[in-house]
């Protein structure tokens, strides 16, 4: 389509002199055309020149604009280093001529205008990087390349960075390079290659950038590690090293937009990706927004630029509202959260303000207006810049001036300077909030123990730096204010306290709270009911990412979603044991979600049994392929049919507290196979077992975020003498033949998580079968009899407020579910379901009653109590909010009823289960009564 038929908007002729002459001297171009250019060249002397030079090439490019642009782009592919710098300059002219009057005539949109610019640019760089060290192959300066190595610049690389890099060159931009070579290229010879890519550099910025008949693009290396000392090209070694060790956050922001633009592109990309764990953190980096707004404050002291807002001498870019103040609040943004969600990390400031609004990290309302807010600095800029090809943001100084950039913006003087304040204020008031931390507020009054409390606080690890001070004097009013409204606050204070006293390290977390102040809120009330999960919190702040990063408050996923999230957060690591470590780090998020839910009744005890269950199945399943993969690497894929893991006790009956372990079998299917085929192959026994035993390790081995899950193998037939790994012959016959009643008991409760679907498949079934036909067997009361007196003896209830053991507490009421379901040949798992079988057969409705009412009342407090400690449950030690906690939970107004209402429930069910199961010393059930 032609230039013509796209023309939306005009410039106003500033001099209409300027042009009536053009139109005198470029006759013959389409009215639409010429009304464009004339009035561009009314505003611009510069353009004015380039239409004039080159008008006989423009008459053509009007005609299709795209493929003028595409034609000039190709044009200096096969030249030579003699003759390559003065086709680049004419093609930097007439990509100019062409963007300015597409963007000046509406006819392309921003992107557009700066993608050809860039295209430009990228172009520049990968003709001069490739055809110089063409040309030192050629002279024999660059060790062991040969001719065809010039194609990839024989291992060097130039990394747009900066607007580059982002596709967003402005009208008069500089580029930012930064220029590195492939070391491992060049073994014992690095220093040869690094002097002659040095050579190649200094050769290239000269091509660019020297202003003979005008020039292409200014370049500016100065973005290299420790540019103040180092060559002008480095090895990419010795740049990983510099960030690795020294690398400030300044650039870890640049690298957000770094892209490999000329010479070794992937090598190029093989160094970014280097990069990630520096440029990416996979916690939430709040330090970024401090450190953002030093930054500014620093460019401001240093251009001047403090105080109001006025229109003559604004600097468009660096001036309060101006450009780079949303590309700040964008890369911060981006800096926080990217390193946990690589879907954030768009090079570009619109695509990543949409990024973050997708996303949630930015209200929608907010990226629409700051992308709005963005475009229309962009397009004041270029024309600043277009006037003289001046590398300047800043508004004239004089009233004529400002009075030719609003008629070459197509408005009036007076429109213009309103709308030009209207949009740097807003900008201003959207951003300013954001990066400027609050003022320190004043605290409430304290007691003298909560002041003996605070005064300790300095001496802490968490607050030994200056800056980890600086940033709690403005939390600590807040947390204090919180505090003094929590039930009992010296008791708060103290579990704070301890929250504090834990902390490695203040300035991370400090700025997550300073950022996030709902966050001080969630803590407080942790603080001051939940001790244990105070402590664990402290030894584990990155879970606090979580509430921030994600649908912390929103609806459970299940365990399919999760399943899928895990995979696919842990595919970004590098390694094995990087999957391992990520894996635990989102664990650990989810399972504090859990709890945060239910200490603020968000969901009961029964939903976080289920939710907790759910989790641990989505671990179990990401780990086991994880597993399998790694090892069918070394030692070949699994011999047979392969194998399931099966969940036993708790975990196959879906319901886990805060800190259940998990019980498990494996079961696999050799089909006769003897061994595995693989770089390290194994015969199929140890295979099978060593895959186990690295299951166990993947879940149970302490690694820098922790572990996952303690795991117990003893259910496995023949326990702890039996291999940990079970073939399923053997699993089958010793189950027919050889298993105990408490064996057929805990397979009531067994549950296929994993593995092969149609091993799976064949394991259930057989589990319902064998169910079915062992209940039917005389011992089964007897031996279940005996068992609860040895599990009476072994683990004794401790204390009465003890829900789980002893007599007619949970693990009693288990138990007799259990039996239920084998008597009655069920293939239910849950205790409720187990009870319900027994249907006025195997026990009376009223005893099934007792037993579920029982149950109910004991789950929920024992679940609370183990959100609450580890420990024991010990009334009087709780604080009051643990208190109010399970109160809310068991639904009684105070302990001393919920003491009785256990009492009666403990007793009710002790009374039942001895009517199903009869006595170890020969009295037997009395069955359905």
């Amino acid at each position: 389509m032609t230039l013509a038929a796209r023309i939306t908007r005009l410039p106003i002729p500033f001099d209409p002199a300027a042009a009536a002459d053009l139109r005198a001297d470029l006759p013959g171009f389409a009215p639409e055309v010429m009304d464009l250019m004339s009035a561009t060249a009314a505003c611009s002397p510069y353009l004015r020149g380039l239409m004039l030079r080159e008008a006989e090439w423009l008459r053509e490019a009007v005609e299709a604009p795209e493929a003028a642009l595409e034609a000039t782009l190709s044009g200096a592919d096969t030249l030579t280093s003699d003759a390559l710098p003065l086709a680049l300059r004419e093609a930097k002219r007439r990509v100019a001529l062409l963007a300015a009057l597409c963007d000046l005539g509406g006819a392309w949109p921003l992107e557009q205008v700066t993608g050809a610019l860039t295209r430009l640019a990228d172009k520049a760089v990968h003709l001069s990087l490739t055809t110089l060290v063409a040309e030192e192959i050629r002279r024999g300066k660059l060790p062991g390349a040969t001719p065809d190595d010039a194609a990839t610049a024989g291992g060097m690389v130039a990394l747009a960075m900066g607007k580059m890099g982002a596709g967003e060159l402005n009208y008069s931009s500089d580029i930012d390079l930064i220029c590195l070579f492939d070391e491992t290229r060049y073994p014992g010879e690095e220093q040869e290659a690094r002097s002659s890519f040095i050579k190649v550099t200094r050769r290239m910025t000269a091509i660019l950038s020297d202003a003979t008949d005008g020039y292409v693009f200014r370049s500016d290396l100065r973005l290299r590690p420790d540019a103040s000392v180092t060559p002008v090209c480095l090895s990419m070694a010795a740049a990983e090293a510099y960030y690795e060790a020294e690398g400030r956050t300044w650039e870890r922001a640049a690298y957000i937009k770094a892209r490999p633009c000329g010479g070794d592109l992937q090598a190029g990309n093989r160094f970014l990706k280097t990069l990630t764990p520096f440029v990416w953190r996979k916690h939430l980096d709040f330090v970024a927004i401090q450190d953002a707004h030093d930054m500014r404050l620093r460019i401001r002291d240093h251009r001047g630029l403090h105080g109001p807002i006025t229109v003559e001498g604004h600097n468009m870019k660096l001036g309060a509202g101006g450009i780079r103040e949303i590309e700040f609040f964008t890369q911060t943004r981006q800096l926080i959260a990217g390193g946990r969600d690589p879907s954030l990390r768009d090079r570009t400031t619109v695509g990543g303000l949409a990024a973050l609004a997708a996303k949630g990290w930015v209200p929608p309302e907010v990226a629409e207006e700051l992308t709005t807010l963005y475009r229309a600095h962009r397009e004041v800029e270029h024309r600043l810049q277009m006037v003289n090809d001046a590398q300047t943001h800043s508004m004239p100084t004089t009233p004529d001036g400002v009075a030719r950039i609003a008629a070459f913006c197509g408005q009036t003087e007076a429109d213009f300077r309103r709308d030009l304040l209207d949009r740097l204020a807003r900008t201003d008031r959207l951003t300013e909030g954001f990066f400027s931390p609050s003022a320190v507020e004043d605290g409430p009054e304290l007691s003298d123990k909560a002041r003996e409390i605070t005064r300790a606080w300095e001496s802490y690890p968490a607050l030994r730096s200056d800056r980890a001070q600086a940033i709690f004097r403005r939390l600590r009013p807040r947390f204090l204010k919180g505090l003094a409204r929590a039930a009992n606050p010296d008791e708060a204070l103290t579990a704070l306290d301890g929250f504090l006293a834990r902390l490695p390290a203040g300035v991370q977390i400090f700025s997550l709270f300073e950022a996030n102040p709902t966050l001080i809120d969630l803590i407080i009330d942790i603080a001051g009911s939940a001790p244990a999960l105070a402590q664990y919190l402290a030894r584990n702040a990155s879970v606090l990412d979580g509430v921030i990063g994600g649908s912390f408050w929103g609806d459970w996923p299940g365990t399919a979603a999760l399943r899928a999230e895990l995979t696919t957060r842990i595919a970004t690591a590098p390694d094995y044991e990087g999957r391992l470590d990520m894996a635990r780090r989102w664990m650990k998020e989810w399972h504090f979600r859990v709890g945060v839910h239910h200490l603020r009744g968000l969901i009961d005890g029964f939903e976080a049994g289920k939710q907790y269950a759910d989790l641990a199945e989505a671990v179990v399943q990401v780990i086991w392929s994880e597993v399998v993969g790694d090892f069918a690497r070394k030692h070949g894929a699994m011999p047979g049919r392969g194998a399931v893991v099966i969940g036993m006790g708790s975990m196959g009956a879906a319901r886990l507290n805060a800190g259940s372990d998990l019980d498990l079998i494996v079961i696999y299917d050799d089909q006769g196979a003897e061994g595995s085929d693989g770089p390290r192959p194994l015969a199929t026994r140890p295979y099978y077992s060593r895959l186990t035993q690295a299951l166990v390790t993947a879940l149970t081995a302490q690694m820098p975020e922790g572990r996952l899950y303690e795991v117990d193998m003893r259910l496995r037939p023949s326990g702890r003498a039996g291999p940990v790994a079970t073939s399923l012959q053997s699993f089958t016959t010793y189950q027919e033949t050889e298993a105990w009643t408490w064996e057929h008991l805990a397979l009531t409760r067994a549950r296929v998580l994993a593995g092969e679907p149609t091993l799976a498949g064949e394991v259930e079934a057989f589990r319902r079968e064998l169910l079915v036909r062992k209940g039917q067997g005389a011992l089964v009361k007897p031996d279940v009899a005996e068992m609860r007196a040895r599990l009476a003896a072994a683990k004794p209830a401790q204390g009465a407020w003890d829900a789980k053991n002893g007599p007619g507490r949970i693990m009693d009421i288990e138990l007799a579910a259990q039996t239920v379901a084998l008597l009655s040949g069920s293939p239910a798992r849950s205790v409720e379901r187990q009870l319900a079988s027994a249907a006025g057969r195997v026990m009376p409705d009223s005893d099934m009653q007792v037993l579920t009412s029982a149950y109910r009342l004991m789950w929920r407090l024992h679940a609370a109590a183990r959100l609450l400690s580890e420990r024991a449950l010990d009334w009087d030690s709780l604080g009051e909010g643990g208190r109010a906690f399970l109160l809310r939970e068991t639904g009684v107004e105070d302990a001393a009823t919920l003491a009785q209402d256990l009492a009666q429930a403990v007793a009710g069910a002790e009374a039942a289960v001895t009517r199903l199961v009869g006595t170890a010393n020969g009295e037997t059930g009395d069955g359905t009564g």
